[in-house]
């Protein structure tokens, strides 16, 4: 039964550092299950749940370290398996935010999300310019998770308002489950 853990490294951004990784994951037999990786700034940053046969964890953190004496920052850790939605029976819903930039707004939607009893299963925000004016334009886009006892109406206008609050548009769309 193979070992999951969840790979985490930063470090400045550079040519050839996802092949460099990857293959260090590749060499230990492991399989990258999912992950996100991107560029912030001048920085790199890469989050994977990998996938390695009985006994490989040690392996892959030697073969990091050579990236780590370089400067770059990097967990390991084990974890469970796997899974798509938080906890049987809970609904997947995809979030939408956009809306003029500010800070507070992702605290805003996330807490808004906690007090009802919602988890956020993944999250990516960014920030465009507007086509003409070229404001600051934020959006986030989220997949979470619903317990099944929540109402749907009142769980999304308790979003709806929170986002009324910072000033930002929100859509809920209902997800298929994975």
């Amino acid at each position: 039964m193979p070992t999951n853990l969840v790979l985490t490294l930063t470090g400045p951004d550079r040519i050839g550092i996802v092949e460099e990784v990857t293959r260090v994951l590749f060499e230990a037999g492991g399989n990258v299950e999912s992950s996100r990786m991107a560029r912030l700034g001048g920085e790199f940053a890469v989050i994977a749940l990998v996938a390695l046969p009985g006994g490989g964890v040690g392996d892959v953190e030697d073969a990091l370290e050579p990236l780590i004496a370089a400067g770059y920052r990097v967990t390991v850790s084990g974890t469970g398996a796997a899974t798509g939605v938080a906890q049987a029976g809970w609904r997947p819903y995809h979030i939408a935010v956009q809306g003029a930039d500010h800070e507070g707004i992702i605290h805003e939607i996330a807490a808004g999300l906690s007090r009802a009893g919602i988890t956020i299963e993944s999250i990516e925000t960014g920030v465009t310019e507007a086509p003409i004016s070229a404001a600051p334009l934020f959006w986030m886009t989220a997949l979470v998770a619903v317990p099944p006892e929540l109402v749907e109406a009142e769980w999304t206008a308790a979003l709806k308002h929170a986002a009324e609050q910072s000033g930002v548009d929100v859509d809920v769309v209902g997800a298929e489950a994975r």
